[in-house]
């Protein structure tokens, strides 16, 4: 049974090793041992611990990123245009794109999530935070590790394991590995065999079958329609590291992982469509099988779809009056119709790294590390969720970067400080297919970004009256550039709707810190300080039409905070508080609309017909919709995206708390909240606030008892999130633009044997089996007729066996 009193964390925010209540920033540290606990297994599961912060699974056009939301500020958006606000490192090395960024956690020590702007500790400047993941360095001591297998719902069996060897008294090496795979929990439903299944054959018309093996005889009956699933996963990764120490006081690390990830698309069901809003041509093309696109594809449980991620026109079908399918060909190949595209994405991810560590002085240490890096990704997209076709998507990213970072960092009895430099390059690349029937063409996209960034940075802490009080300043430059050569081009190019441009976003850019640490006494904790973040100028990075190019400046703010860290009654209550305002002098602002297809001479095709403004765009701006625009006009409609500069201010508060009253019992959780506010373009512009609640909350609870007739303890634990309402859009009628609140559990009951070193947990995520959604992508707002969400998991059990060694 654990000791009363709660222990000590050491992080390394401040780029030395310092325990968690002495460092002076607004943290969050997870161990490896905390995490096996409540069940944590990739970056995506730190929402339940970190307060004002949400981190997901990217929403299913966005392929397998991962989103993240640090006190009210955002990114969804996984294109390598895009600029990530949170900095994400791995044992010291920048990961710069978000897609394939939900880590699998392999052998880690522990995760530190820093909030605010971190541009003077950390080599990539972040606007919203910084998450630092520290695995276990090799040992030269002893022959450690550990074997774990999983099992559970969804045909889940996971199986990770690492292995730490001493070769030599200064040459050891760890490896380790992981292999999932699960069913997915959203079925994959074929829309004519559910039709005939329920009783109602006339809702699908003349639609095909999926797949043959559903079609009906007069011996069979279909049973169950299903032909597929999302949500589910299929990742094998390895990591090898190799620890050689030289001589006295210097560290060379190597380090090599590799991760293949195959794993289906993330679930997502249509929740809404507003009948009749779909161009022309996707009701001529609908109505060759005798259907129209409305509610009838809308399941009614948000763990189905009938997605087909197919085309049921043929390539080179003829449609009379239909300019899409019309057979029509470039370079003597067919491209129009038939499209068919796979549920599941393609990821590979592999790197290698070199990091050298030197105490060229008792309190003097130089840092560095180089490492190179290369992704490639490919993902599919079905918008409309089902089996006619609307919109489909396919995207493929590649990415090859290297990073370098040198620091140099001292201490003293005067002051704390660290010196640094930082390199990154990149040659990313975009290959897509944007194949619309809706707006009666097909894009193909083939386009560049070669980002640089260079910087410089320092961080002092000096203590001129003794330890008591501090003095926090740091100064960071910057030299930040993207070159982007951006190819968007119809098929049947050349085309006055070519959207080909190139552009080199880039700045310059001085930001500071500068905060004030008073240690009241040995376990209480006051700090304040101010720190300034920005972001990189961007742009429109799906435009269809040249009127859609439009840039726009980054993000520019100073984040103010205070906090306290409390260590009270005899250290049996942790108490960690922090209130914050961000004031954003520019916060580009995407507001959500339409416009018509342009022709030649800037008309909407195919003549002049005056639009509606947007009510809450910026001038010039207009909506269009076949609600707007009634079919016979022969005007199609594109979505669009439009972004306004403006300021805005964020302000907040947090807490997080541990507690440990008695031996063996344990309640630990944090509670935020966050309100934006910026200036009345419209109400809605002002609170559209997707993924961003208003409050966040979580809590556990578990207890440990030791049993001496089993040899060992056992642990149960009990922990709740909560995520308050949000607003998901402009337009949307599914939840009357608001996400309603949701309260989860997750339980877990574990038996260590102290004995063998072996555990074995079983638990329950989602223990109620509550039904919500991650996210709403409001496509509605685009013009389009429908609004995706993403559903989470529903209830799964699992059971783990752990052996240790």
């Amino acid at each position: 049974m654990q000791a009363i009193g709660i222990q000590d964390i050491v992080v390394t925010a401040t780029r030395r090793a310092t325990n968690l209540q002495d460092t002076p920033i607004a943290i969050t540290a997870v161990t490896a041992e905390a995490m096996a606990q409540q069940g944590i297994t990739g970056v995506a599961d730190l929402t339940a611990v970190v307060p004002n912060a949400q981190f997901r699974k990217s929403q299913g056009s966005f392929g397998p990123g991962v989103e993240t939301t640090i006190r009210g500020i955002n990114q969804r958006d996984t294109s390598l245009a895009s600029e990530p606000v949170v900095a994400f490192y791995l044992d010291d090395v920048y990961y710069p794109t978000l897609l394939g960024s939900n880590f699998d956690l392999l052998d880690i020590d522990h995760i530190e999530v820093l909030r605010g702007p971190q541009g003077t500790l950390f080599g990539r400047n972040s606007l919203a935070g910084a998450v630092n993941i520290v695995s276990s360095e090799p040992s030269t001591k002893d022959i450690k590790g550990r074997v774990e297998i999983t099992t559970g719902s969804y045909a889940r069996l996971d199986f990770r394991g690492s292995l730490n060897l001493p070769l030599s008294d200064n040459l050891a090496l760890s490896v380790s590995g992981v292999a999932k795979k699960r069913t997915g929990y959203q079925k994959l439903l074929d829309f004519t065999c559910e039709m005939q299944r329920r009783g109602t054959p006339e809702l699908a018309g003349s639609l095909p079958y999926s797949t043959t093996q559903n079609a009906p005889t007069a011996q069979f009956k279909q049973g169950d329609c299903t032909v597929g699933h999302l949500g589910g996963e299929n990742v094998h990764a390895i990591r090898a590291s190799t620890l050689w120490k030289p001589a006295p006081g210097i560290k060379i690390t190597l380090t090599g992982d590799y991760t293949r990830d195959t794993s289906e698309n993330a679930a997502d069901t249509i929740v809404n469509i507003i009948p009749g809003r779909v161009s022309a041509t996707v009701v001529s093309a609908a109505n060759q099988f005798g259907v129209a696109y409305d509610a009838r594809f809308v399941t009614g449980s948000p763990y189905s779809t009938y997605a087909s991620y197919n085309d049921p026109i043929g390539a080179g079908t003829v449609i009379p009056g239909n300019a899409f399918y019309n057979g029509l060909k470039v370079n003597g190949v067919s491209v129009r119709g038939g499209a068919r595209f796979s549920p599941n994405i393609n990821l590979t991810n592999w790197g290698v790294s070199g990091k050298l560590s030197w105490d060229i002085a008792p309190s003097v240490n130089l840092l560095a590390v180089v490492s190179h890096r290369r992704m490639d990704e490919t993902h599919a997209y079905d918008d409309d969720g089902s089996p006619l076709n609307v919109v489909l998507r396919a995207n493929r990213f590649v990415e090859d970067y290297w990073t370098a970072e040198g620091r140099l960092s001292g201490k003293s009895s005067l002051a704390d400080w660290v010196l640094g430099a930082f390199y990154f390059t990149a040659d990313g690349l975009q290959h897509g297919s944007f194949i619309s029937p809706q707006s009666a063409f097909q894009r193909l996209i083939d386009s560049q970004f070669d980002p640089t960034s260079k910087a410089v940075f320092g961080n002092v802490t000096v203590r001129p009256f003794g330890d008591r009080l501090g003095f926090v300043g740091g100064l960071r430059y910057s030299d930040d550039k993207k070159v982007v050569r951006f190819y968007n081009v119809l098929d049947t190019s050349p085309s006055a709707s070519d959207t080909v441009f190139n552009i080199t976003p880039k700045q310059t850019k001085l930001d500071w810190k500068a905060g004030v640490n008073f240690q009241a006494t040995r376990h209480v904790l006051f700090y304040a300080s101010a720190a300034t973040g920005n972001s990189l100028p961007g742009f429109d990075p799906r435009p269809q039409q040249p009127s859609q190019i439009q840039q726009f400046d980054g993000n520019d703010d100073i984040a103010y905070e205070i906090g306290s860290k409390l260590d009270l009654f005899d250290r049996k209550l942790r108490l960690n508080l922090a209130a914050f305002y961000t004031d954003f002098k520019n916060w580009p602002t995407s507001i959500s609309g339409s416009e018509a297809l342009l022709d030649a001479n800037g008309k909407p095709v195919p003549g002049n017909r005056a639009l509606i403004p947007l009510p809450d765009g910026p001038p010039g701006s207009t909506q269009c919709s076949p609600v707007l625009v009634p079919a016979g006009t022969g005007i199609s409609c594109l979505g669009r995206t439009y972004y306004v500069n403006q300021p805005a201010k964020i302000r907040g508060v947090e807490a997080e708390y541990t507690f440990n009253p008695i031996a063996g019992l344990l309640i630990n959780g944090s509670v935020g909240y966050t309100k934006l506010t910026a200036p009345d373009i419209s109400k809605r512009a002002v609170n559209q606030r997707q993924n961003t609640p208003f409050w966040t909350a979580n809590s556990g609870i578990e207890y440990g008892w030791n049993i001496p007739a089993l040899g060992g303890s056992v642990t149960p634990r009990l922990d709740w999130v909560f995520e308050s309402s949000q607003v998901v859009g402009g337009t949307t009628t599914a939840f009357n633009n608001l996400l309603p609140a949701r309260s989860v559990f997750n339980a877990r009951l574990t038996y260590h044997n102290d004995k063998y070193g072996f555990s074995i947990s079983g638990g329950a995520t989602n223990l109620f089996d509550k039904a919500y959604y991650y996210n709403v992508f409001d496509s509605q707002a685009l013009g389009s007729a429908y609004t995706e969400a993403q559903p989470a998991p529903p209830r799964q059990l699992y059971l783990t066996v752990e052996k240790r060694f």
